[in-house]
């Protein structure tokens, strides 16, 4: 079966266009609610769904609805206010929860809003679950009987034990003092627990994008937008900057000299430094990463796009770390999903490990140039079988040789089919890209 309302991470869309309405969020909860209830084998009677969200304006009225629906399923409900989409899963972990709850849109503008899931392992859910979620939400809403309906508390201290994770993941005496840092939270749910950390941890901090106002969340900011991170580390001198996005489960970071510094070379510098046996990238990473970790012995996999798909094989493998280019980065030592603040930490611990500047540490990592078009189709299918397509790319795959690649995927969120090429060649690899691509579109 098909997945009707489930995308790639959770379920999303513009805020007053369906499914993103408060009608469907409230049958969404109880819909989730009774799923939870009936997989919660050995939770204790009491044990709550948590509930978290990002700043954006429309996130108190979908955390009602949400409530409302799993009240009405018989689940009790904790509610975290504004937090990192990583700090749900962590929280469900520790609260013995039945499952996690985000509201959020991750780095999307204000005007979207989505909804992602963890199971009682902090875990994203599973398809099989999300399909049985789908399958209730076409049944009328039932009322569990007032003696039975959830009750709801908020956990005040919510953003406290977040930041003591945070820190939890360094050694005890590990220290930034020295260190001069921008941050920029993307106006989103890592405002006040990503300056804390760091500020808690010894580092001098120029904080951006910490002030949001439901409107401006990843406007100009965050891990999408680097301009303004790049102009202050200049400007104030920096070691380096740290962009979050919205939900915090993501990271990009910015050298000393004002370059981007990305989450396949984040994911490298952290493999290398905790000496990984295994390192699971996706479908989109760049092959630099792929050939400098197998150069020093770490093996490399691939997955689907979506953390969830990385953390899957992450637990198949018994791998530690995990990552996509977006800034996605697992350390299942610590997380269960991707955590953009714990991810930056990781990489500063690897920068005092060696005693080198980020600079340094991202040039072990030789990037391949890449190119991606993005194709607009309704025929999604067309990749299926087609020996033209299939001809064509052995082309291509043939010119690069062992040293580029050729990916051609249809997209998870939008009607567009992903064409990337990379090689040694940046001119080489555009060329072929748009021959492919062009190609593409001849066949549509």
């Amino acid at each position: 079966m098909s997945r009707r309302y489930f995308g790639t991470d959770g379920i999303r869309g513009r805020v007053g266009d369906a499914p993103i309405t408060p009608e469907f969020v409230l049958m969404l909860g109880w819909a989730c609610g009774r799923i939870f209830r009936q997989s919660a084998v050995g939770a204790a009677e009491t044990a709550p769904v948590i509930i978290a969200r990002d700043t954006r304006i429309s996130g108190c009225l979908f955390e009602a609805a949400l409530q409302a629906g799993l009240v009405a399923a018989g689940v009790n409900v904790c509610l975290a206010g504004p937090l990192p989409t990583p700090a749900c899963a962590m929280l469900t972990v520790t609260e013995r929860a039945l499952g996690g709850i985000v509201i959020s849109a991750s780095h999307n503008p204000y005007h979207d809003n989505g909804i992602k899931f963890f199971n009682a392992d902090g875990c994203k859910l599973p398809e099989t679950t999300e399909l049985a979620i789908e399958a209730l939400l076409e049944q009328p809403l039932v009322t569990v009987d007032s003696a039975e309906l959830g009750k709801v508390w908020r956990l005040d201290d919510a953003a406290a034990r977040y930041i003591a994770f945070c820190k939890s993941t360094l050694p005890a005496k590990f220290s930034l003092r020295g260190e001069r840092i921008v941050i920029d939270c993307a106006h989103g749910a890592a405002y006040q627990a990503a300056p804390s950390v760091l500020r808690e941890l010894g580092a001098e901090l120029i904080v951006i994008g910490a002030e949001p106002d439901g409107f401006n969340i990843n406007r100009g900011a965050g891990s999408t937008d680097l301009a303004s991170l790049q102009q202050r580390v200049l400007a104030e001198a920096a070691d380096l900057g740290i962009a979050l996005d919205g939900d915090g489960d993501r990271a990009i970071l910015v050298d000393h000299l004002g370059e981007p510094v990305d989450g396949d070379e984040l994911t490298f510098i952290i493999a290398c430094d905790q000496q990984a046996n295994g390192v699971v990238g996706t479908l989109m990473s760049n092959l630099g990463m792929e050939l400098g970790l197998r150069q020093r012995g770490i093996e490399f996999c691939r997955a689907q796009v979506g953390d969830r798909h990385v953390h899957e094989e992450m637990r198949k493998r018994s791998w530690r770390v995990g990552g996509e280019s977006s800034g996605h980065i697992i350390c299942s030592e610590f997380s269960t999903t991707g955590d953009g603040l714990v991810a930056a930490l990781q990489v500063l611990r690897a920068m005092h490990n060696r005693g080198e500047k980020l600079a340094t540490l991202k040039s072990d990592m030789r990037k391949f140039p890449q190119t991606l078009i993005n194709v607009k189709t309704g025929q999604n299918n067309i990749l299926r079988g087609n020996r033209q397509l299939a001809a064509a790319v052995a082309k291509v795959e043939k010119t690069l040789g062992e040293r580029g690649r050729v990916l051609l995927r249809s997209s998870g969120t939008e009607p567009v089919i992903r064409v990337l090429v990379e090689g040694e060649q940046p001119d080489q690899v555009r060329q072929l890209c748009g021959e492919l691509a062009q190609r593409v579109e001849a066949l549509l």
